[in-house]
């Protein structure tokens, strides 16, 4: 389109250019001339003008002669609009018309301009452009269908985001960018239809594991590296970011100092505590400084994004280095724990942990108790405390201690029930008969479940009067029900003693009541030991002789083995230990004496005489 300038540029020196204006066919030719198009610098019509003005001609040839410059000049300025397209440079133009596959685009030429539609669509798939609106373009390469010139909107783009970026570049200013797609080494981004790359060490502060989460956004970058010759754009998200931080850093560290209170955004958690950008600078809060109770992980408590109030413990200057802490903000639960919960009072709490030896109660924030598993039930059967509680459950307890210096508190939970040891001398009083089931054998007796919860041992030596018994397994197996005498009751110990031989006679009281020392009684070797032989001389009942005592009448020592039977003399008796003690010598003592004393009675005449007596000890001593 023509301007003022360019439309009314003739020599001043010429007085009969044309009067006439224009045609207005002509003009509106005129019009279509774009301004760079029209620049003075490149105009024909200037340079003809230039020359000398011809010497003056009449009416009529001034006014054929001014039809044939404005016609020239009309000519050459068309030839300028194409010669402008074909040039290197972006010009503007108005879209005429969609079609299905270019876009037809007015660009003030002899022909209309072309471009492919896929170069303006959006991310969508929807054309950015609609007939009448303004486009930048420029002249494509490659052969154009016919009467159309060939043109690239991309490329008009390039050259604006060229000079976009070389401007970021210049002024060391951040500039837009979109992540488009992740390729060895980094990222490659669209700034302004350029494309640049962003190495995978300068997209954060700290690497980033997942690139490919990225694409799609927006950022902002800065121009680290430009080569326009060979079209390489290297950028920086880092840069900027380190600018930013310390430029947030530098405002944070003029408040901060030990016990002053933060707010901070929590960035990442880790096993052993939270890092929480206080701004610019980062700090260490620890999973012990983060609750007065106890944590099994920071998630329990913050989450990453969290904003939080926290307190600055500990602050190295030299190595910059911030430890805070959030459980300071409020007072120690436990500094008055010790009237808050007096012995015997009864709590509520739930359960948060339950372990092997107990299960852990919250009474409040920061205010745990253990509930022992000796504690949990007056039943000595439970084998763990999960049989009884699970974590989350809401229980009842009653408190049995509470030390605040070591902030342990000791619960318990069978005390809410009557302890059925207090009555127990009522329900089963000594010497009472009880049944109940063998739940359990060991090598010093077999554990008797009379009722629920209350079991009585039966020691190895009161299981029989008779058996030497070694192992309970001897004579019981678990299961069996069995029929037990009650010996002894200690409620305080939780203690309850039962006898199984007790229902049976005792042999060893009737044998004492029969027997006295020196009595003969005939016996069986059972076993034999260095010291002696064990001899069962009644059902049930043995006795030792010793190795002493194993001699004939003249201190000959006998060779006793099991099986062997043999008189033997009581020389020794204890009730109250149930021990006997046998000997053999003492046999063969009490017949000497015997002989000695038949020998001294007088002979009378129907009795023996001398000789025979005599004759009757040697047949006697030949016998032995």
């Amino acid at each position: 389109m023509f301007d003022d300038t360019t439309a009314n540029h003739h020599p001043d020196s010429n007085s009969n250019v044309m009067t006439e204006e224009p045609t207005t066919a002509e003009q509106q030719a005129a019009e279509q001339a774009t301004p760079e198009q029209q620049r003075p610098e490149q105009s024909a019509t200037e340079q003809a003008h230039t020359q000398p003005a011809p010497a003056a001609t009449s009416a009529s040839e001034d006014k054929a002669a001014a039809s044939e410059d404005f016609a020239s000049a009309l000519e050459t300025f068309t030839t300028e609009a194409e010669e402008a397209v074909s040039e290197d440079r972006v010009i503007k133009g108005t879209v005429l018309k969609l079609t299905p596959t270019h876009v037809v685009v007015d660009i003030g030429a002899k022909s209309e301009g072309m471009l492919p539609l896929s170069e303006v669509l959006d991310h969508e798939g929807k054309p950015k452009f609609q007939p009448g609106d303004a486009i930048d373009v420029m002249r494509s390469k490659g052969e154009a269908e016919e009467g159309y010139i060939n043109l690239s909107h991309q490329k008009a783009q390039r050259i604006h985001a060229w000079e976009e970026i070389e401007k970021s570049y210049n002024e060391k200013k951040p500039i837009n960018a979109v992540v488009l797609d992740r390729i060895k080494g980094g990222l490659t981004v669209d700034i302004h239809g350029a494309h640049a790359f962003l190495p995978g060490s300068q997209v954060d502060l700290r690497p980033v594991r997942n690139l490919d989460a990225m694409k799609g956004q927006t950022i902002e970058v800065a121009v680290i590296k430009l080569n326009k010759k060979r079209g390489n754009i290297v950028v920086s998200r880092k840069e900027l970011l380190e600018g930013e931080q310390n430029e947030k850093r530098s405002k944070t560290l003029e408040h901060l100092e030990e016990g002053s209170v933060l707010t901070g955004v929590v960035k990442n958690l880790t096993e052993y505590g939270a890092f929480v950008d206080l701004g610019g600078l980062d700090g260490l809060l620890h999973i012990t400084d983060m609750s007065w109770g106890r944590l099994t992980h920071p998630k329990d408590l913050v989450n990453v994004g969290d904003q939080i109030q926290v307190k600055v413990l500990k602050y190295d200057k030299d190595k910059q280095r911030v430890s805070l802490g959030f459980k300071q903000l409020t007072p120690d639960p436990w500094l008055d724990a010790e009237h808050r919960y007096p012995v015997g009072a009864h709590v509520g709490g739930r359960v948060i942990s339950v372990t092997d030896y107990g299960a852990f109660v919250e009474l409040e924030q920061g205010i745990e108790g253990l509930v022992h598993v000796s504690e949990m039930t007056w039943s000595k059967r439970m084998k763990h405390p999960s049989k009884l509680v699970n974590v989350g459950d809401h229980v009842e307890c009653v408190v049995l201690n509470v030390n605040p210096v070591e902030r342990r508190i000791s619960l318990g939970m069978r005390q809410l029930a009557a302890n059925p040891w207090d009555s127990l001398h009522e329900k089963f009083p000594v010497g009472m008969t009880v049944e109940g089931r063998v739940r359990n054998l060991t090598d010093f007796g077999a554990f008797i479940e009379i009722e629920d919860g209350i079991d009585g041992l039966v020691h190895v030596s009161n299981l029989s009067w008779t058996k030497r018994v070694k192992h309970p397994s001897e004579v019981l197996k678990k299961g069996d029900r069995v029929k037990a005498v009650v010996l002894a009751i200690e409620p305080d110990k939780r203690r309850l003693s039962l006898g199984v031989k007790q229902l049976q006679p005792d042999v060893w009281e009737s044998f004492f009541a029969s027997h006295h020392v020196g009595d003969v009684v005939h016996g069986k070797v059972l076993r034999v030991a260095a010291f002696g032989a064990f001899v069962e001389i009644a059902e049930g009942v043995e006795g030792l002789c010793h190795k002493s005592e194993a001699a004939d009448e003249n201190g000959q020592p006998l060779h006793l083995e099991p099986g062997l039977e043999h008189d033997f003399k009581i020389i020794k008796m204890n009730p109250e230990e149930k021990k006997v003690g046998l000997s053999i010598r003492a046999v063969g003592e009490e017949a000497s004496r015997s002989e000695v004393e038949a020998y001294k009675q007088p002979v009378s005449s129907t009795s023996s005489t001398i000789g025979e007596l005599i004759s009757w000890k040697r047949a006697s001593n030949e016998n032995n």
